[in-house]
Parts: C-alpha cells; structure tokens; sequence
C-alpha cells in the first residue's frame, strides 16, 4: 500500500477543514445517507453551489466543465473524509452518479444543460434504479419505456429512492426491450420529476424519518433527446457510472473513529453495578475488540485509497470494504445502545435522551448500511466470482 502524505496533502487539508468551518450551513443531525428536511434545502443547495466553486466538488471534471487541471485522487479522499470529519453535508442525491454518466455517456447538449445545473445545485438528482421486485438483482427491473414519435411512454415503479422528494432530476433506468439478455434490455434516461404522470411518496422510515421514496410512473413522456448513452446501453452507463464517484470511500474511517470516540466518553459517563462503565472487564473487551475492528475498517479504505491512486483496483477491494465497514457501523451503535441501559429505549426528542437519541437513530439506521450500495451477501458473491473466480451459481 503506497498512500502518504505530504505539505502539500496536509495544506490541503487545512484549506478544505477551515473553508467548511467558516461555510458549512451546520452540522448533520443524522448519521448516513439522509434526506434533509425541507426547510434545510435551500441552504444546503447554496452549500454544495460554493463547494463546486471552490473546486473541492466536481474536481476530477474534465477542466471544460469546472474540473481542476490539478486534481488529484487523493485531494478528493481528503474532501470526503473532512466533510464526515465536521458531520457537514455533503453532495445531496445522486449528481455524483448522473454527473459520471454524463460525462461518459452524454452528448454535447446533455453536457451543456446538465452539468452547470449540478455545480450550481439549481438541479438535485435521485437515482431511480431499484424497484419492489428489482433490488439487488438490479437486471430484472419492469419498468418500461415504449418509444412514440419523438419521446419515450415510461409506466413503472422505482423504490427506495433517497430525497426523491427533493430531487429535480432523476437518473432512470427502464426497460426497452424484453426480447432478450436482461441487461441488453435496458436504457438510461434524465427524467425531469415535474413531469406529468410523476407521483413521489416518502416512506416513513423506522427512524421515524423520510429519506427514501417509491416513485411511480404512470404513463410519464420522456424526450428521446433525454436517452444517456445508446438505447439499450443503460447497464453499461450505469455500472460505468457506479465507478465514477469513489472518493467517498476513506470518510467511512473518520466516520467510525468519531464514534469510537464517543463510545468511550459514553463509556465514562455511564456505570455498570455501581461504577464506570469503562472500569467494567465485559466492557473494556467489547470496546477493545471494536477499536481493533475500527483500525482494520480504515486500513481497509486506505487500501482501497491506494489502489485507486496507483490504478491497481482489484473486484474485491470496494466490495470488503463497505461489507467490513458495515458490519463494524452495526456492532457499535449495538454498544452505544448498550452502555446507556434502559435509557437506551430514549430517542429523539426525549429531554432524558443521550445526545438527544442520536445513537438510537444511528442504530435503527445502521442495518441500512448492510444493504445500500449492494446487499452485503451480493456484495459476497461479486467477490467470489470477480474477485476468486469461483464458479456462479447454477440457478
């Protein structure tokens, strides 16, 4: 593993760490991929506007539209990881994917309308890709799209789309053709959500929050001119596009350490027959095995970091990494439930709460993480067969 760092890394760092301190609109409430609440929106879209302005979004963009001449992968991890550092918001929606599709896949005009509206936030995205029946078996989706005249017919139903309520833009995928593979079937649209026929509810999550959506689409038109990529390309735009945006990758560290962190102040804070929780043996070892656990989660996204930089990528990297990662985010929200007792049925907005029930939504939202961004037991199987070359499954 080659990733170190240098004055011009750590400058770096302290530009992006004090441009978020004097900018950033305020903290997260919330761990995860969440939605903002309404009122938040337009001072977060006026957020994300100055984070391109600075260069510190959209950098690796090609210089014609905003990139930096001299990016370089690692200024992105730092980026990310300082952003999970302050718990500032980030890039909300799914731009970061449909910007990746656009560039490789857009004509000229789709770039020209597109792209400013991104860096400026006057368009947030949702990802319209999963549906009821077509979650992690991404290929099996029914949503269809039947080309009339100069445009597309769309009926169909997507699911779990995070702040599709708030999303102008939605990246869609649908079904053109049923004839033959799967895959060879599917193309890749920009779907204007105020569009006829769009109707978006909000899921009320066990969190008590609404950040997923199920869309429908009941007979929405599409302009041909909206098709990114070639008809019946969408998989290949889509999986190029999954890949586009990594950066992400080595805040799930910061993200971890922080709360390793106020695993031990809660620990100190809370007792166990009597006296500190952190003097009591049973919880010195939970604790001490979850560090080790945090340190291996964040040599595995340094690898992966690495690798992205030395462009020696491997199919297991990412996919062990967000599985590691997962299961580590899972096992200390358990612990932080844990040391607070019977107060840890308090949540949000109880005056007794802990950090007014932030572990208790961090805990209720840490299974999503076992699933978002491929389940973890497909995730398995990518590794197995990309990575191993096991032999598939027969089905």
């Amino acid at each position: 593993m080659q990733l170190e760092s240098s004055a011009e890394l750590d400058a770096y760092r302290a530009e992006v760490r004090a441009f978020i301190a004097q900018h950033s609109p305020g903290r997260r409430r919330h761990t995860g991929v969440r939605a903002p609440e309404p009122a938040e929106v337009p001072a977060i879209r006026a957020w994300i506007a100055r984070l391109y302005d600075a260069g510190y979004l959209g950098q690796s963009w090609p210089v014609e539209h905003g990139g930096r001449a001299d990016a370089r992968p690692e200024h992105g991890f730092i980026v990310a990881e300082e952003l999970a550092r302050a718990r500032a918001w980030g890039e909300v929606g799914a731009a970061g994917l449909a910007s990746g599709a656009l560039l490789a896949f857009g004509t000229e005009e789709q770039q020209r309308h597109f792209l400013p509206r991104i860096r400026s936030a006057q368009d947030l995205w949702c990802q319209l890709f999963s549906e009821p029946g077509a979650g992690s078996d991404l290929a099996g989706l029914r949503t269809r799209a039947v080309r009339d005249g100069d445009a597309y017919v769309v009926d169909g139903q997507k699911v779990w789309t995070t702040n599709g309520h708030h999303a102008d833009v939605g990246y869609l995928l649908a079904r053109t053709d049923a004839s033959g593979a799967k895959q060879a079937g599917i193309t890749a649209f920009a779907l204007d959500m105020r569009t006829p026929g769009v109707t978006v509810r909000p899921l009320r999550e066990i969190t008590g929050t609404s950040d997923f959506n199920e869309v429908f689409l009941d007979g929405v038109r599409i302009p041909a001119d909206r098709v990114i990529g070639a008809v019946g390309d969408g998989w290949r735009v889509a999986n190029t596009s999954l890949g586009h945006e990594r950066s992400s990758v080595g805040a799930r560290g910061v993200e971890l350490f922080d709360q390793l962190d106020e695993l031990f102040d809660l620990a100190r804070s809370t007792t166990v027959e009597g006296r500190p929780a952190l003097q009591d043996p049973a919880t010195r070892q939970r604790l001490g095995k979850l560090a080790a656990d945090v340190h291996v989660a964040d040599l595995m996204s340094k690898v992966v970091q690495s690798r992205i930089v030395n462009r020696t990528e491997d199919a297991a990297d990412a996919p062990l990494a967000k599985i590691f990662y997962s299961e580590v985010n899972l096992a200390a929200t358990e612990l932080g439930l844990a040391l607070q007792g019977v107060d840890g049925l308090l949540v949000e907005g109880d005056p007794d709460a802990y950090a007014d029930g932030w572990w208790q939504d961090a805990f209720l939202y840490a299974r999503a993480y076992t699933i978002a961004g491929g389940a973890n037991e497909v995730l398995k199987t990518i590794v197995a067969e990309r990575a191993l070359g096991l032999p598939k499954e027969k089905r």
